[in-house]
């Protein structure tokens, strides 16, 4: 039965990986003919013609070609996927007509508050304090589990948008750790959630060579969105509903890249006086590009970084002592790390202005080639 199962998961992997690899070169001509086009006509953007955007929606199609084959839809599952369809649709008119951020940020509120109404929830995390007052757990009511669920879902959307800035770099960071996930929920024998997560993986690893640099297609917030979005739905409904001590971490360690560059980001911008939202050149590939590495090179530092923090979360979950140690050192290793390649907090790199409503959200896209 095990072996059955494992053969579903393998199956959902492949046939998300075919179809999206299958289905790019078509959204490359739907781009060309809806003009959703990434012009380099600013600073920020290096490459020297245009790029087509939209790539996400040849994810976004093997995903759910694989899910529809081979998942249960279940009433949690089908308020992913409701999610999931508001999430892409509202990034494929951004990409062709640059959306108002107020707006697609109420989207991605909406998209993330059907998931909660369906069921996938935070329901409780680890008490630290458990040795000296309360339980083992701590038990959020209806309420507060609802907002924290959401500000999760948004939060990792935005995260994984902000580090959509070299070729291949979100795409690659996030199914590095969907195949994190993915290991984990097959420990936990969560058969459907190991599905819908071998999906993701599948169609990001497929889409990858065309985003690779030199890039042929952006996934643009088609991408970036959904991707984001996906990965904290899967990490609520596998991880952090569970009831191990550790899961409320390992699911941070997994989205551990573009969690602390957020993170950074904003604290960064805070402490010089500007904007949270203001976009700069100081997020961490911007630091490692500004060190004279080729933007293939960063990319692949980017990714073993994310793959040693994934192993360090596989690791936590499986054994059963040291565990709190393992986290503690990786996360101040990772912390560090961060720190000296991003340099002086008070040094932020070359600020970006935009109109005053633009949201936090950045293509700081380098296409390079070596």
């Amino acid at each position: 039965m095990i072996f059955d199962n494992n053969i579903y998961v393998l199956l959902a992997l492949v046939v998300a990986f075919l179809v999206a690899f299958s289905a790019t070169p078509m959204v490359i001509s739907l781009a060309h003919k809806v003009n959703a086009i990434d012009v380099p006509k600013d600073s920020r953007r290096v490459h020297k013609k245009p790029i087509p955007l939209m790539g996400g929606l040849a994810i976004f199609y093997g995903f759910i070609v694989s899910v529809a084959c081979f998942a249960t839809i279940d009433i949690e599952v089908m308020g992913i996927l409701i999610g999931c369809a508001i999430i892409v649709t509202t990034g494929v008119i951004d990409d062709i007509t640059e959306m108002k951020p107020i707006v697609k940020l109420v989207c991605q509120i909406l998209a993330a508050a059907v998931v909660v109404y369906c069921g996938v929830r935070i329901e409780h995390f680890a008490n630290p304090f458990s040795a000296w007052f309360g339980g083992p757990y701590i038990v959020m009511n209806y309420w507060v589990s609802c907002v924290v669920t959401m500000f999760w879902i948004v939060g990792i959307c935005n995260a994984v948008n902000l580090l959509d800035g070299l070729d291949g770099l979100a795409v690659g960071v996030s199914s590095i750790s969907s195949i994190a996930l993915l290991a984990l929920t097959l420990i936990s024998d969560n058969l459907n959630v190991a599905i819908l997560t071998a999906a993701v993986a599948g169609a990001g690893f497929g889409f990858l060579p065309y985003n690779f640099n030199p890039a042929k297609i952006f996934m643009g917030d088609t991408g970036a969105l959904f991707l984001g979005f996906i990965l904290a739905c899967i990490s609520v409904q596998g991880m952090l509903k569970m009831s191990a001590v550790i899961t409320f971490a390992v699911p941070i360690l997994i989205l551990g890249l573009p969690i602390f560059d957020t993170m950074f980001a904003i604290i960064r911008r805070v402490l010089t006086g500007h904007s949270p939202m203001q976009a700069d050149r100081g997020h961490l590939h911007h630091r490692l590009l500004d060190m004279g590495f080729s933007q293939r090179r960063v990319v692949t530092i980017l990714y073993t970084l994310t793959a040693v923090l994934c192993m360090t979360a596989v690791v936590i979950s499986i054994k059963g002592y040291g565990r709190g140690l393992i986290l503690i050192c990786s996360v101040l290793l990772i912390i560090l790390v961060s720190i000296k390649v991003m340099g002086e907090l008070h040094d932020p790199g070359e600020y970006i202005n935009y109109n005053a409503d633009e949201q936090l959200t950045e293509e700081d896209n380098y296409n390079e080639e070596d």
